[in-house]
């Protein structure tokens, strides 16, 4: 991942609304939610979510696909790894070491379901 790239990432994702439903898609996995689901289960008003889900596009964080009436929603998990292994690069010198586990507080804080 080239460097830009993963300033737009980061600069979709440094919104609350944004972050939620990323974090939401990527819980979803590969077959996305559609787009009336997200704002249902972050009460989102669906103008809002548009702009937000244009965000995450435009990054190359989220796809669109049609089902019908509904359009559906996915994380790109290729883009996500890859701002990951961007960010890890040269984690702690090159010695192996892991991300420590997220605080369940930080769980609680976030309205994204568990």
């Amino acid at each position: 991942m080239e460097k830009t790239d993963a300033v737009a990432a980061l600069a979709a994702l440094a919104q609350d609304n944004r972050l939620d439903v990323f974090r939401l898609l990527v819980q979803a996995g590969p077959n996305g939610m559609a787009a009336g689901a997200i704002a249902e289960a972050l009460d989102l008003a669906p103008n809002t979510l548009t702009f937000h889900f244009d965000r995450l596009r435009m990054a190359g964080l989220a796809t669109v696909r049609r089902e019908g009436r509904s359009m559906i929603y996915a994380a790109r998990f290729e883009t996500m790894n890859a701002l990951v292994g961007f960010l890890t690069e040269n984690c702690c010198g090159g010695a192996s070491c892991a991300p420590a586990a997220p605080a369940t507080s930080a769980r609680k804080r976030s309205k994204v379901p568990t």
